[in-house]
């Protein structure tokens, strides 16, 4: 099958017309259930927002590091989702640092140590000085600048690059990526301790940080995947997404599946048969009212379901089949951020009192990354146009030819943008 041609399954082009108004429409809605929430519960609404940021914050570092990848590995294949993965990524900066704000506002609210006396309680003293009021927002910082400097970098050389097509740029990103694969990598698991494990301060496990990035990379592919196709369908990146490049998506889709799957059987594992108490109450918490129950959707929804359904080679290809499943991944990717982070309020069980309360978070920061994303995406060129493995990647000889032709489908998207 040629690079032109529409893989099995394919939708027909989507008409999107009615959904211009839709970031508005969950903007206008989560803030008045945000507002009405913060009013009647001030403690409950900062544990939803908590959720719905580190949802969405996982989506971005997931799509940071395709970029990574990409540069790292000079792969060929992913160039075509190259662009819009860096747009995800520059979500960081502002925007998910404008949403932490509520965060560290009200964290003293949120996490307990933060009115513990260290002098009293040896855990948190062995964690000074991280666990501090300094050190939690320090570390707030020293994450969201490494996250900006790598986003930045990253998409500044890609759009400079489209210009004069420069080798100098290639080696640009693939220097920011070298640097920069370390410094994500401690910056995401500094986030995740501080943000997520450090509501219970004195649980220990040395895979929390894996933990988060596999749900992370996760989710990022099931929206690549999602976006990838969206954009084919509208033409603007027709012509490079041919079947091959669906189907290394649906794979890596489901490596992910695996691997975050055995994340949280090797932390589960581990600490249930060492059997410490400082250890395991984690699990037993999790254990009370009806978390049990959203343990085993988590077993069977976050492993099973997508495990099986990505098991054939030919249904990652078949978009009436996978963008169903890329959604479910993306509610699991929730429900399991909400089974880390909600059982320190409610122990009990699922609070469905407050359903709404969550469901208005997460529209109100949907609404405002899908007009950022949307903004860049209208901006920019919907595709690098002078990578050097673009040809190779869409299965054309002929390099001039294929520029002109990126450059007409660039100009388009912008023509359609300026008229939106």
């Amino acid at each position: 099958m040629s690079a032109f041609s529409s893989p099995p399954g394919a939708l027909p082009p989507p008409d999107l017309s009615r959904w211009r108004k839709v970031p508005n429409l969950l903007i206008a809605v989560g803030l008045a259930l945000c507002a009405v929430g913060a009013l009647m519960d001030l403690k409950q609404f900062g544990y939803s927002w908590l959720v719905a940021f580190m949802c969405w914050l996982s989506l971005v570092l997931g799509a940071m590091f395709l970029v990574l990848m990409h540069h790292l590995f000079d792969a060929g294949w992913s160039v075509q989702i190259r662009r819009f993965c860096e747009h995800l990524a520059c979500l960081a900066w502002p925007w998910m640092a404008l949403f932490f704000v509520p965060i560290a506002l009200l964290a003293p609210k949120i996490y307990r140590w933060m009115s513990v006396d260290p002098r009293l309680d040896h855990a948190l003293r062995a964690k000074w000085p991280l666990f501090t009021k300094p050190g939690f927002y320090l570390a707030a910082v020293l994450c969201f600048a490494t996250w900006w400097l790598i986003s930045s970098r990253l998409r500044y050389w890609s759009l400079k690059q489209d210009a004069d097509g420069a080798a100098h740029c290639t080696h640009r990103m693939r220097f920011h990526s070298a640097w920069g694969i370390v410094a994500f990598g401690f910056s995401l698991t500094l986030a995740a301790i501080m943000w997520m494990k450090g509501l219970q301060y004195d649980w220990y496990s040395t895979m929390y940080g894996v933990y988060y990035f596999a749900g992370s990379a996760w989710v990022a592919l099931a929206a690549a995947y999602v976006i990838a196709m969206v954009l084919d369908q509208q033409g603007l990146i027709r012509g490079l997404m041919g079947e091959q490049q669906y189907y290394y998506l649906g794979s890596l889709l489901f490596a992910f599946t695996v691997f975050s799957a055995y994340i949280h059987f090797g932390q589960y594992f581990v600490i249930w048969n060492g059997n410490i108490p400082e250890e395991t109450f984690w699990y037993v918490l999790r254990e009370k009212g009806t978390w049990f129950a959203i343990g085993l959707v988590l077993v069977f929804g976050h492993f099973l379901v997508p495990f099986l359904a990505l098991l054939r080679i030919d249904v990652k290809r078949v978009f009436r089949f996978m963008v169903p499943l890329c959604l479910w991944i993306g509610l699991m990717e929730y429900f399991d951020l909400s089974f880390n982070i909600t059982p320190v309020l409610h122990p009990n069980g699922f609070p469905l009192r407050w359903v709404w309360l969550d469901a208005g978070c997460v529209a109100l920061m949907g609404g405002v990354l899908a007009k950022a994303f949307l903004r860049d995406l209208l901006r920019h060129p919907p595709f690098p146009l002078k990578d050097p493995r673009l040809c190779e990647a869409a299965g054309l000889p002929h390099v001039a030819a294929f520029q002109a032709a990126g450059a007409g489908l660039a100009t388009g998207a912008s023509a359609r943008g300026g008229a939106r």
